[in-house]
């Protein structure tokens, strides 16, 4: 199912669809968007819905620079009281620092950072747009969110700022001239990450005409206001197996990789917690498993594939562990035959 996302993020997009001659109301739907709630601060969606109506939008209404638009006619605003702090920050560093402290409250599943140059030039840094869901961002999600990101900027340096260059990791979804229009820079396509290649002294440069009073105000508001929490390691690594689950290798190596990190170091952050990957790994099992037998008429069989393993015996072994029974019985018992 996947993380949530603040409503607010796709503020605008029901009146981008009407304009282009879809449904409002129809479109969004179709993807389990309902139209009134993105313009509802106070309503959640499903961030792979989110991205789902990105995408199927775009297709729809054959506007492949759907994320461009919507991005062009959104501001900061739509991070709510994350906004407030944002502004009110004393130099770009500090605003960057909240929002990678912060950006979960919007959304657990999209993250912002500060990353080498990938181009390797002395004096360049990048500044990294990614999802925690997702190997890599659907395109017009990617579109948008760096485009966003790209206007956030203007607006706190007060005007261009360097930009050098923009990575996207997929395709150009629409023709390279409406990219370059809209970053006034150079795009690169098929990137290992969506980002912008800005000057390094960029994150000194500050920003005119903030409070720090408002900035606490509005900190304080989000640390104590605000019960989510960013996701632990050990939420992190369960999101990735089961979006990955009977689909790729359910093993330490693959996860380690999408966090980019080492498996042995994975392995003690998860020991530092209390945790395994092993017993992560179970317990998504054991989840997947108990739904698909008990709510699902699916042959054991393709049960065993769904969760990962390869021989129904295996199966049968871990259901008999986990609720000392076999599948048949738990199937029957949940479902009695008439």
């Amino acid at each position: 199912m996947g993380s949530m996302l603040r409503a607010a993020g796709l503020r605008g997009l029901p009146d981008l669809i009407e304009e282009l001659g879809g449904d409002r109301e129809a479109l969004p739907a179709r993807y389990g968007v309902p139209a009134a709630a993105v313009d509802s601060d106070n309503e959640v969606i499903s961030s792979n819905d989110a991205a789902r109506l990105l995408q199927g939008a775009a297709a729809a209404l054959n506007c492949p620079d759907l994320g461009l638009r919507l991005a062009a006619r959104q501001d900061i605003a739509i991070l709510g009281p994350l906004a407030v702090a944002i502004e009110n920050s004393a130099t770009l560093g500090d605003a960057l620092d909240c929002a990678g402290r912060f950006l979960f409250v919007h959304s657990p599943a999209l993250t912002i950072d500060q990353v080498p140059d990938p181009s390797h030039r002395p004096g360049v840094i990048g500044l990294r747009y990614r999802g925690t869901e997702w190997d890599a961002l659907p395109p017009v999600a990617a579109d948008h969110g760096l485009g966003l990101l790209h206007r956030i900027t203007i607006v706190l340096i007060g005007g261009r700022y360097g930009l050098r260059s923009v990575h996207l990791p997929h395709r150009p979804a629409a023709p390279v001239a409406r990219y370059t229009e809209f970053f006034g820079a150079d795009v690169r396509f098929g990137q290992a990450d969506a980002l912008l290649r800005v000057p390094a002294t960029l994150v000194d440069a500050p920003i005119t005409g903030g409070s720090r009073m408002l900035r606490d105000v509005a900190l304080d508001y989000l640390k104590s206001h605000l019960p989510a929490t960013a996701p632990t390691l050990e939420v992190r690594v369960r999101q990735l197996l089961t979006r990955s689950l009977g689909s790729t290798p359910a093993d330490i190596t693959a996860i380690a990789r999408h966090l980019r990190t080492h498996p042995r170091t994975l392995q003690r952050r998860l020991a530092a917690s209390g945790t395994t990957f092993d017993k992560i790994l179970d317990s998504v099992r054991r989840e997947a498993a108990h739904r698909l037998i008990t709510t699902t008429d699916v042959p054991f069989a393709q049960v065993t594939a769904m969760v990962g393993l390869t021989e129904q015996s295996a199966l049968t072994r871990a259901v008999r562990r986990w609720y000392g029974q076999a599948p048949r019985e738990l199937r029957r018992n949940i479902h009695p035959v008439p």
